[in-house]
């Protein structure tokens, strides 16, 4: 199974953002993850527009989209016109799940779910077929820095169930505490991407970091 990891700009320097953009071109990194966070779906402000079509301008990884707000279909259009690859939304935060997947299809982006610690994943069996991401998270979502959730570990083995059944396409992603110490178990369970912020811009080799939660035998 092909391993990836998604560094998040979430824990970049923002000083010196297109250094650390550049710094994951260099790296074995397969995506670049922005949090988009509106400090009411979440209790925390990230950033909007102009950082990611920053990073859209500076990245060659594909830009994956990570939307933490109310009312994702608000944004969705102008989101997909900046050029990104993935967007995805919380289910949790809207109403017609359906409807915006659709939306995101519609401008040739490809739709990705998320899901708080406390959803199941019996929400998806409707949809499944129509998603090409879950991303499951492993932290309460807000902040960067948070202790991983256990129990992540059989909600991934339980939605890698549901794919297979479904034959969906779906990919599986999983954010929040994501480090060394259990990037291999996270994988072995059924993980496709791997988001990782701190664990990757906080550490003195970033290049690194990444090589060393990607090398596993």
């Amino acid at each position: 199974m092909e391993r990836n990891i998604s560094p998040s700009l979430l824990a970049a320097d923002f000083g010196n953002l297109e250094k650390e953009i550049t710094k994951i071109n260099k790296s074995k990194a397969s995506w670049l993850h922005c949090d988009i966070m509106d400090g009411v779906f979440v209790p925390n402000i990230s950033f909007g527009f102009p950082v990611v079509e920053l990073a859209a301008k500076i990245s060659v990884k594909p830009l994956d989209v990570h939307l933490m707000i109310i009312e994702p279909e608000k944004f969705i259009d102008r989101f997909c016109k900046i050029g990104i690859d993935f967007l995805t939304f919380h289910a949790e935060a809207c109403q017609h799940i359906h409807r915006a997947i659709q939306q995101i299809k519609g401008n040739n982006v490809k739709a990705g779910l998320s899901l708080n610690p406390h959803t199941p994943i019996d929400i998806l069996r409707d949809i499944i077929g129509d998603l090409d991401l879950v991303l499951i998270m492993s932290v309460n979502p807000g902040f960067g820095g948070q202790s991983f959730i256990e129990h992540t570990y059989n909600k991934v083995e339980n939605l890698k169930e549901l794919i297979i059944r479904s034959k969906s396409k779906a990919v599986i992603q999983v954010d929040g505490g994501i480090s060394k110490a259990n990037a291999e178990k996270l994988f072995d369970s059924g993980a496709d991407i791997l988001v990782a912020g701190t664990s990757i811009f906080h550490s003195k080799d970033p290049i690194k970091a990444i090589d060393e939660m990607l090398q596993y035998d």
